[in-house]
């Protein structure tokens, strides 16, 4: 019961490391979704409306009487955009700092936790697979668990971070 199995030999290693892996993308894909959502405040809302009135006001002013109040129409509104232009550059250089502070922690901790699943499972078998099913790919697949069973080709735990990393990258590329 202690080596990872519950009960006849099913192992909880396979689908646990598939769900730390699964939960750092989750977390790299939040983070960075909560962070551009952020950048769009109700401030930058209400500036680009007022911009959208003052050039409403100025295109229905098109007497030539009106021409000066138009123009001076327009410029506020060049002058509104240049204002939200600035706002959003220091805005994005915030945020972009603060989501590369972010992604290096989150860098960091999932090296040190992919480096303790290595060393917890090196020369244990992550999970077992009918040899038929893996026929060209059996002996890079068990590559760090020890001796092979004589029906089953046992995965290594290198081998299933790599193809669970990769599983988990198209499950997100999906749900955008």
């Amino acid at each position: 019961m202690g080596d990872g199995t519950l009960g006849e030999g099913i192992s909880v290693a396979a689908p646990f490391i598939f769900s730390v892996v699964l939960a750092f993308h989750f977390f790299s894909w939040y983070l960075c979704r909560s962070i551009k959502k952020g950048s769009n405040s109700d401030e930058d809302a209400q500036i680009r409306g007022e911009i959208k009135q003052l050039l409403k006001q100025a295109s229905s002013l098109s007497q030539p009487s009106t021409f000066a109040q138009a123009a001076k129409l327009r410029r506020l509104a060049a002058s509104k955009e240049k204002e939200l232009m600035r706002k959003q550059e220091t805005v994005g250089q915030d945020i972009k700092d603060s989501l590369d502070s972010q992604q290096r922690l989150l860098l960091i901790i999932k090296a040190i936790t992919y480096f303790i699943l290595v060393c917890w499972f090196w020369r244990t078998p992550v999970t077992s697979v009918s040899r038929h099913l893996l026929q060209p790919f059996g002996k890079l697949l068990s590559w760090g668990t020890g001796s092979p069973l004589s029906d089953y080709v046992m995965v290594g735990i290198i081998p299933w971070l790599v193809l669970c990393t990769r599983v988990s990258k198209l499950v997100f590329r999906h749900l955008k």
